[in-house]
C-alpha cells in the first residue's frame, strides 16, 4: 500500500507531467499554425524555374532585390510607387524576395510587407539578420548577443505583416564579415530556435567576398541556403575580387552544391555596373551578364535589385527568351568590363 506521502507526490507528479504535456502540445500547435501546411507556390509561365536546393522548393529563377527599394541608394519613386513597384514584379510572375533589416530604415521591408499582403502564401520572402559593432572602424563583434537575434526576428515579421519568414539569413555585410565562423553559429543555434517556433521555415546567410568564412559554415552543412556575389564583374559590396577570392567564391559553390544548399547570387548586374550605362551600344547588357551566370546550372535564383517597372519587364524577358550564352555576348561583356575596370571611381576600389 502507498502512504499518503507517496501518493501526493505522485499526484504531483502526474499533474505537473499533465501540465507539460499540454505546454508541449500547445507549442506544437504554434510551431505549426504560421506556415500553411504544404505550402505549394503556384507559378506561372513566364520565368524559367529551378528547385531552390534542399529546401525543395520550386521558384522563378529571377528573383526581386529588395535592395533597389531605399532611396538612398537610388530610387526615386514614392512610397505608394514602390509597394506598386514590387506588386508589379509579382504580378510578372517573381515569386521570391529578398530584403533585410538593415534596408528597413528607407521602409524596404514595410513596403514588400504591404505590396505582398494579399499573397503572402504565394511568395518566398527572405530577410536578414544584421550584426556589427558601430563604435569600432571595421565593426567587428567582440560578443553576439544572442537576445537580439529573436528582436531582431520579431521586428521582421512586424514589417512584412507575417506570421512566418520563408528564409532567414545571417547578413553577409553588416554580419558575417564582421563576425567568426564561431559567432556565426552562435548565431544559427538562435535561428534554429526561431525554427522551431514556426516563425522561420530555412535558414541561410549572405556573403560578398569572405568566402573563407562562408565556405566553413557551408561546410558545417547547417545552412538550407546561401546567397553569394557571382557575375561577369569580379566584385563584392565594394570590393573588387583577387584571383584568390575568386577561387574561394568557386570553392564554395562547389561545396553548396554538393550538400545540395540552395544557391542564390547577388551582384548579378555588378551592382549596377552592367546596367547598359545608358548608351545604345550596351543596351544588351544586362541580358549579357545574366545569360554569363545562368550558364552555371549550380545557380538556381538570381537576386536583382530592379528599381523601376521598366528593368523588371526587361528582366522577365531575358531570362523567358533564348538564355543560350553566345560569342556576341562573351565579346560584349569583355568590351564593357574592360571599360568599367577603367573608370576611375572603380579604379579606387581596394581588391580583396
Amino acid at each position: 500500500m502507498n502512504s499518503p506521502v507517496n501518493d501526493i507526490e505522485r499526484r504531483e507528479f502526474l499533474k505537473r507531467a499533465a501540465q507539460t504535456a499540454a505546454v508541449g502540445l500547445i507549442a506544437t500547435n504554434l510551431a505549426g499554425s504560421a506556415v500553411p501546411e504544404a505550402k505549394q507556390i503556384k507559378l506561372t509561365d513566364k520565368i524559367p524555374s529551378r528547385v531552390l536546393g534542399k529546401t525543395g522548393v520550386e521558384l522563378p529563377m529571377l528573383g526581386y532585390g529588395g535592395a533597389a527599394l531605399p532611396k538612398k541608394w537610388g530610387n526615386t519613386l514614392s512610397t505608394k510607387d514602390r509597394v506598386k513597384l514590387v506588386r508589379h514584379a509579382y504580378d510578372s510572375g517573381i515569386r521570391y524576395f529578398d530584403t533585410a533589416i538593415s534596408y528597413t530604415y528607407e521602409d524596404s521591408q514595410a513596403i514588400i510587407g504591404e505590396a505582398l499582403k494579399d499573397v503572402r502564401d504565394n511568395v518566398f520572402v527572405t530577410t536578414k539578420v544584421d550584426f556589427w559593432d558601430i563604435s569600432k572602424p571595421d565593426g567587428r563583434i567582440t560578443k553576439v548577443n544572442r537576445g537580439d537575434v529573436i528582436r531582431q526576428v520579431e521586428k521582421n515579421l512586424k514589417e512584412l505583416q507575417s506570421d512566418y519568414i520563408d528564409a532567414i539569413m545571417i547578413h553577409g555585410t553588416p554580419g558575417v564579415e564582421q563576425m567568426t565562423v564561431g559567432q556565426c553559429m552562435e548565431v544559427h543555434a538562435e535561428l534554429v530556435k526561431a525554427r522551431d517556433k514556426g516563425l522561420v521555415r530555412f535558414i541561410g546567410f549572405s556573403a560578398h567576398h569572405y568566402f573563407d568564412k562562408a565556405l566553413a559554415l557551408i561546410s558545417t552543412n547547417e545552412f538550407d541556403l546561401c546567397m553569394l556575389a557571382y557575375g561577369y564583374l569580379p566584385r563584392g559590396n565594394s570590393r573588387l575580387f583577387s584571383p584568390r577570392t575568386t577561387e574561394l567564391r568557386n570553392a564554395c559553390l562547389a561545396k553548396a552544391h554538393e550538400l545540395q544548399m540552395g544557391i542564390v547570387t547577388m551582384k548579378v548586374l555588378g551592382a549596377g555596373m552592367l546596367g547598359g550605362f545608358g548608351m545604345k551600344k550596351y543596351e544588351r547588357l544586362p541580358g549579357t551578364a545574366i545569360r554569363y551566370v545562368l550558364q552555371d546550372d549550380r545557380i538556381q535564383i538570381l537576386t536583382i535589385g530592379m528599381r523601376y517597372p521598366n528593368e523588371i519587364d526587361h528582366n522577365v524577358k531575358i531570362l523567358a527568351d533564348d538564355t543560350t550564352y553566345t560569342s556576341e555576348d562573351r565579346a560584349l561583356l569583355a568590351d564593357a568590363g574592360v571599360a568599367v575596370l577603367n573608370d576611375e571611381n572603380v579604379k579606387k576600389m581596394s581588391v580583396q
